[in-house]
């Protein structure tokens, strides 16, 4: 990478699977690994990023979509793989990761503050309802960036973090009227709305307007529903909240991030 600015980009985002890239020209980090190294490359490799750039690989969670293809990470990259002790133990135990997860863990607890490829990472635990779930405050240079794929509720503590991002990646999964008119059962409907599930378009809304500060640029809403969600629909929920809280338009860069194809390389 020939560019000093941070750069973002996601592989995947929803329950297909989920991976994202983070990185300057010191070095990159993987956010989860729920896509295939073969894609990884490919994609990688169209976008001018050479693999060897990425230093470690940060998990948010033990669902299949974020680590289905951990495993594979761990025996032909050997990466370091960070996540909490919890996670870890939960990922030496799981089909899909035991065989190969023990030489690359590296753990790193809630609130604790670590040096990973000369960005400062730090874990903070959100609901959901894995194992356990975290977000990731990462400062890269004087760029704090924050992100949270799966979150069943915002908490004043994930609010606080974000209020000092430049950069926010943040769930926005469902629409309330499409989830509850369509298909899933009432049990799914509940798993998901009650608190350990994921975030609504109108909750992570609420949530930006909390977090909402000057120093705000960018806002990614990640991990949409392919059944009960659209981009527009999320898009517009959140941009009308922004709009009502003063924002100008085009003070702060909003994007949804495609479900199963990558988002373009972003220089943030």
């Amino acid at each position: 990478m020939k560019s000093s600015q941070l750069r973002f980009m996601s592989f995947s985002s929803g329950s297909c699977g989920n991976c994202y890239f983070l990185g300057n020209e010191e070095g990159a980090l993987l956010i989860d690994a729920g896509v295939s190294l073969r894609r990884l490359k490919k994609i990688m490799s169209e976008n001018q990023l050479d693999l060897s750039c990425v230093k470690a690989v940060l998990v948010t969670h033990d669902h299949l979509d974020h680590i289905r293809h951990l495993g594979s990470f761990c025996k032909k990259l050997s990466l370091p793989v960070y996540t909490t002790p919890l996670i870890h133990n939960a990922l030496a135990r799981h089909s899909f990761t035991a065989d190969w997860i023990s030489s690359c863990r590296r753990d790193i607890c809630e609130g604790q503050v670590l040096d990973i490829a000369g960005m400062s990472v730090r874990p903070f635990v959100v609901p959901h309802d894995a194992t356990q779930t975290v977000g990731y405050s990462i400062l890269v240079g004087n760029h704090p960036f924050v992100i949270m794929t799966d979150v069943g509720r915002m908490t004043d503590e994930a609010v606080e973090i974000a209020s000092g991002a430049r950069t926010v990646v943040l769930e926005s999964n469902y629409d309330m009227d499409m989830l509850m008119g369509g298909p899933y059962t009432y049990e799914l409907k509940m798993r998901i709305v009650q608190g350990c599930g994921h975030l609504s378009n109108d909750e992570c809304a609420s949530a930006v307007c909390r977090f909402l500060h000057p120093g705000l640029k960018n806002i990614f809403l990640c991990h949409l529903s392919e059944n009960n969600n659209t981009r527009d629909l999320a898009y517009t929920c959140t941009n009308q909240a922004l709009l009502s809280h003063g924002v100008a338009p085009g003070t702060i860069a909003l994007r949804c991030l495609p479900r199963q194809t990558p988002s373009p390389l972003f220089n943030l």
